[in-house]
């Protein structure tokens, strides 16, 4: 199974990375919210595990757009963020079919 893993946090990332390729899974690294459209858009993944506080984009403006462009993938939003409205609206952006 291919992941996108979005984070900007170097160690959280190298961590997370390497626990899951542990898991099987094949890896690609974004730390930054334009990156992660590009790839998003272009790359064929599975999954992606997506921080919503990156530089560059909000993790929400990225999921936004894939949404917007018909893009399904399953989003795993991972943040330290405790603010109810975010969390509304990574819910709002889930995908109507998968």
């Amino acid at each position: 199974m291919r992941l996108l893993l979005v984070e900007d946090d170097a160690l959280l990332s190298g961590r997370l990375r390497g626990e899951l390729q542990r898991a099987g899974f094949a890896v690609d690294v974004a730390d930054n919210g334009v990156d992660a459209g590009f790839l998003g858009e272009s790359e064929p993944y599975d999954m992606v595990v997506l921080d919503i506080g990156l530089p560059g984009r909000s993790g929400l403006d990225v999921l936004r757009d894939w949404r917007a462009a018909g893009n399904p993938m399953p989003v795993l939003i991972l943040t330290a963020r405790d603010a109810w409205h975010e969390k509304v609206d990574g819910f709002k952006l889930a995908p109507t079919t998968i």
